[in-house]
C-alpha cells in the first residue's frame, strides 16, 4: 500500500509540475479574493472537483490546514477510496506574493518534491469564500483544477447553486465535476 501511495503522491507533483508556471499572468484568469488565513485555517469537505489523476479513486477528500507562526500553512490532505482504504499527503502552503493570501504555493512531502524542490509548487488560487468562511471555491488560473470545499460535507442546494453559479462566472466547466459520495 506504500507503494501505491508513493506513485499516487509521485502522479501529483507531476501533475503540479505541468502547472507551475502555466500563465497565471493571463489577464483572462479566474478572480480571487484575499483571504484571512486564520479564519480559513481548520478542515474543508471536498463538495467536488474536476477530474484529476492523482484523485482517481478518491470518493470522499477533505483538507486540513493549520496556520504556522511564520506565516504559512501546514496540509494535510485525505483521501478514502472506493475500496474503503485512506491515503494522507502532508504538504505546505506560503502565498505566492507577501502579504497576498489569496494565491498559494503548495507543495507536497515526498521523494519527487524533496529531489527537485524548485519545480514541485502547484498553485492554489482561492477564487471565493463566503462571509463567515463556511465555503470555498479553489482552482487553478489554467481552470484544470477546482474544488468546491465546505465546512461539511453537505450542503444545501442554495448554497451548492451559488458555488456552482460563481465557479461558471470564472470560466470553470462544471459539467464535468467529480461529487463526493454520501457517507
Amino acid at each position: 500500500m506504500k507503494m501505491r501511495t508513493t506513485v499516487l503522491l509521485s502522479c501529483l507533483m507531476l501533475t503540479l509540475v505541468g502547472c507551475a508556471g502555466s500563465g497565471s499572468d493571463d489577464k483572462n484568469a479566474p478572480a480571487t479574493m484575499q483571504v484571512d488565513l486564520e479564519r480559513y485555517q481548520g478542515t474543508w469537505y471536498e463538495l467536488a472537483r474536476l477530474p484529476m489523476f492523482f484523485q482517481r479513486n478518491c470518493v470522499q477528500s477533505e483538507a486540513r490546514y493549520t496556520l504556522r507562526e511564520d506565516g504559512r500553512i501546514d496540509v494535510i490532505n485525505s483521501c478514502r477510496e472506493k475500496d474503503g482504504q485512506t491515503n494522507q499527503v502532508q504538504g505546505i502552503a506560503e502565498p505566492q506574493v507577501p502579504g497576498k493570501t489569496d494565491k498559494l504555493w503548495v507543495q507536497f512531502d515526498n521523494w519527487f518534491s524533496r529531489l527537485l524542490p524548485g519545480l514541485t509548487k502547484g498553485e492554489y488560487w482561492v477564487l471565493y469564500h463566503d462571509q463567515d468562511y463556511r465555503v470555498a471555491l479553489v482552482g487553478h488560473p489554467n481552470r484544470e483544477y477546482l474544488w468546491l470545499l465546505s465546512r461539511s460535507a453537505v450542503v444545501t442546494d442554495e448554497v451548492r447553486e451559488q458555488l456552482l453559479d460563481t465557479a461558471r462566472k470564472q470560466g470553470y466547466d462544471t459539467r464535468k465535476l467529480v461529487w463526493r459520495e454520501a457517507e
